[in-house]
């Protein structure tokens, strides 16, 4: 049996099973998107898809800042 049939060619979802949306960011600290893009990922087009793909690194450094403990204390 040939596994082609079950071969799709379209943009993956980045979900790392990590879900937990950033209180302040309104992100999801798993796969970086928003709320929004997460309900319609599966009606996105291919060429929608990459365009957040290719965002989501640039979201990371979003939620890496620490507010509190001697992290923050030091950027003072």
């Amino acid at each position: 049996m040939k596994d082609d049939l079950w071969k799709r060619d379209e943009v993956q979802s980045p979900c790392v099973k990590l879900c937990v949306v950033h209180p302040e960011e309104r992100i999801c600290v798993g796969c970086l998107r928003s709320m929004e893009e997460i309900a319609t990922w599966s009606r996105l087009t291919p060429a929608e898809r990459h365009r957040i793909m290719a965002d989501l690194p640039a979201r990371a450094p979003r939620l890496a800042r620490r507010r509190g403990g001697r992290m923050g204390r030091l950027d003072r």
